[in-house]
């Protein structure tokens, strides 16, 4: 088993508070993580536990051998109130460990958030670090933390971008190299496991448009928010898009970034970029199977930016440090795909498929830097082996530091 990075966040978390809440979307391993922990394990896919827990909630919490890891926790909702009661008649640390596949205090049965008893955390399908055994490097920190000219990585890794970019970060999709058969999974993957969250959690009366929506939602990842498009395309509603949206985001499917705001004497943009957190899933939906399809594809940018949103972003919740994240742009059409802010520091990151880069594809990140008042380091990842510096705040990153 792959170790992973979120491990000694829990173990933590577990140490200060009496309730932790692992979140994240099916099938990335949360079971098979926390089933090892040397504790008590129960499982709400259990008929036998889910029915005992929904017809006698608070005595279920009260029976358990305790400390108790209770997996699947957003099908019994309704034992987050006597998991609170329990709490506050003797406070214990590290006495639940919860985990869920949708957002759970986000549920409408969900009547107690468990507020000052609860650490909640999220977890994420494979980092390509986690995948190359290497948990414990986080990419932003070290962009964050060294002179970037410093930076080493493992120049062999650059075969393999592609490759990651198209099998995506599910623990089984990794393990399937032929293209049919990760075709095979991530269908089912959609079917059984997307459309029953969405189902179990909202209302969802019509199944074959929510599949519509979702596959016209796909080829705009990457691209800013437009709902009243989406409606058009889709034939929906804008309350039945808000619906579909709100769904997808609790069962970690999609991710809006918000804009970046700074009084720089611009103008920007308000509405958020909406992306897919895969790029396998991704990459299906795009029917894009293979090296040469994604080089020839017409979505090439949008998916490698896909990919390295979704690095950045499981990085970013990983880091011990507070960072915000953020896309950029104005309404003179001057855009950044990515902005990380820690304090004072900000990493201004573009995202070019090319093997090559020119000074001109930081001329948006030098604007920036000349607008304001921070110490901003611009990054251009890009398909090339080679980390070359530009100035003393700009450098061209290889795809494969990721890796």
């Amino acid at each position: 088993m792959l170790k992973r990075t979120i491990e000694n966040q829990i173990k933590d978390a577990l140490k200060i508070s009496p309730v932790v809440l692992i979140a994240g979307a099916r099938q990335i391993g949360k079971s098979t993580l926390v089933s090892t922990l040397d504790r008590k394990y129960l499982v709400m896919d259990d008929i036998t536990q889910l029915d005992a827990a929904i017809n006698d909630p608070q005595g279920y919490v009260d029976r358990v051998i305790k400390p108790v890891t209770i997996d699947e926790i957003q099908k019994v909702p309704q034992l987050l109130t006597p998991i609170k009661l329990f709490v506050d008649k003797k406070r214990i640390n590290g006495q639940f460990l919860l985990t869920g596949s949708a957002n759970v205090l986000n549920l409408n049965k969900a009547n107690d958030s468990l507020a000052g008893r609860l650490i909640e955390l999220t977890m994420y399908p494979f980092t390509a670090k986690e995948r190359n055994k290497d948990p414990h490097s986080n990419i932003v920190d070290i962009l964050f933390s060294i002179p970037t000219e410093l930076l080493d990585y493992n120049k062999k890794n650059a075969s393999k971008v592609s490759q990651y970019i198209l099998e995506g970060s599910y623990p089984l999709a990794t393990q399937m190299p032929r293209h049919k058969d990760r075709f095979m999974w991530i269908n089912s993957y959609i079917s059984t496991y997307i459309e029953r969250d969405v189902r179990a959690i909202g209302e969802l009366r019509d199944i074959d448009n929510f599949i519509r929506f979702f596959n016209i939602l796909a080829p705009r990842s990457a691209n800013i928010l437009n709902k009243s498009d989406i409606a058009n395309d889709a034939k929906l509603t804008n309350v039945t898009v808000d619906n579909y949206l709100s769904l997808l985001e609790k069962v970690y499917q999609i991710h809006l970034l918000r804009p970046y705001f700074e009084n720089i004497g611009k103008s920007f943009i308000k509405s958020p970029k909406v992306y897919l957190t895969d790029s396998g899933i991704n990459s299906h939906v795009l029917n894009i199977g293979s090296a040469d399809e994604l080089e020839s594809s017409r979505y090439k940018g949008d998916v490698y930016e896909t990919f390295v949103f979704a690095e950045l972003l499981k990085h970013i919740n990983y880091s011990e440090s507070v960072m915000e994240f953020f896309y950029y742009r104005t309404s003179d059409k001057k855009e950044i795909d990515f902005i990380v802010k820690k304090g004072e520091k900000i990493l201004a990151i573009e995202v070019k498929s090319s093997k090559s880069v020119k000074k001109e594809d930081f001329k948006h990140i030098i604007d920036f830097q000349e607008r304001s008042s921070r110490d901003i380091l611009g990054i251009v990842f890009y398909s090339g082996e080679d980390i070359v510096g530009f100035s003393e705040k700009l450098f061209a990153v290889p795809l494969a530091f990721l890796l």
